[in-house]
């Protein structure tokens, strides 16, 4: 047995074993992407305002700091929202918002189903 090892015996396992440094930087230096359930949401909210015929276009972002849905009333325009999930924010405000074509932040929270929220139609009074 030598002492490089690592105690398992085969003097070549340690090349290897990726020390933890590296696979952590290997992890911070993919970009930020939706998981299933979460772009499974968003598409869904997107269906309804396509039927509406509110929305027509839409535009997937993965950058190394954030992920952004657009959301396009024109292929041509600029977006009309934009959901964001930014997990340096995960701590603090909550890492999803929805941001309108302004900039302005509609919603921000911990939970995407709560913050795509924003989109749910008020209720109406129907006269008979």
């Amino acid at each position: 047995m030598t002492e490089g090892g690592g105690g398992t015996g085969d003097p070549d396992a340690s090349a290897i074993l990726i020390p933890l440094h590296e696979a952590r930087r290997e992890r911070l230096d993919m970009p930020v992407a939706f998981d299933r359930r979460e772009l499974d949401l968003i598409l869904r909210l997107y269906g309804r305002m396509v039927a509406a015929n509110e929305w027509r276009d839409y535009a997937i972002d993965h950058l190394s700091d954030r992920a952004v849905f657009s959301v396009f009333r024109r292929a041509s325009e600029v977006p009309l929202f934009q959901i964001v999930k930014d997990p340096r924010l995960a701590r603090r405000q909550g890492a999803f918002s929805v941001v309108a074509a302004g900039g302005r932040i509609l919603k921000r929270g911990h939970e995407l189903a709560r913050v795509l929220g924003v989109f749910d139609s008020s209720l109406r009074l129907v006269k008979a």
